[in-house]
């Protein structure tokens, strides 16, 4: 008989088994799940490594962790990242500057000029003109059309 790799307390395994029937799971959920069941049949890490399509660190990785905190490395970690930026908020406050009267001096604003005023106003600690740009883009603003509609060429 192989070696068993895992062993499954009976309401885990329920759990799996009740969490692969429903269908709709991220896929590495999924395939962690499937691992661990595989395991407890007694399948080595090398079968479940080709049958999941996965690495054999991975599947090694996988029984530590279950080993060590249960099933509550099925679901992904909060991943180390750059916070969001800008609210909504301030994005709404964005597109309104940009439909306001330009400076004095100016015939319409330029995303540098946006960007700067913005600085100016303490809405943002700093932004640059892409990124001004960007949120105007997904606003569907275009700072070269004229109030009538048309576009300025």
């Amino acid at each position: 008989m192989k070696k068993q790799h895992v062993e499954l307390s009976k309401s885990d395994k329920k759990y799996l088994i009740n969490l692969l029937s429903k269908g709709r799971l991220k896929v590495r959920k999924q395939k962690r799940a499937q691992a661990l069941l595989e395991l407890d049949r007694g399948k080595t890490f090398i079968e479940v490594q080709n049958q999941l399509n996965v690495s054999y660190p991975t599947v090694l990785s996988w029984s530590k962790k279950y080993k060590l905190g249960g099933l509550s490395f099925l679901d992904d970690q909060p991943r180390p990242g750059r916070p969001a930026g800008l609210s909504g908020e301030d994005r709404a406050k964005i597109t309104a500057l940009a439909c306001s009267e330009p400076p004095e001096g100016y015939c319409r604003w330029s995303l540098r000029l946006l960007a700067d005023r913005l600085v100016e106003l303490n809405i943002c600690e700093s932004i640059s003109h892409n990124q001004v740009g960007v949120i105007l883009k997904k606003m569907n603003f275009s700072l070269t059309e004229n109030v009538n509609g048309a576009s300025e060429k």
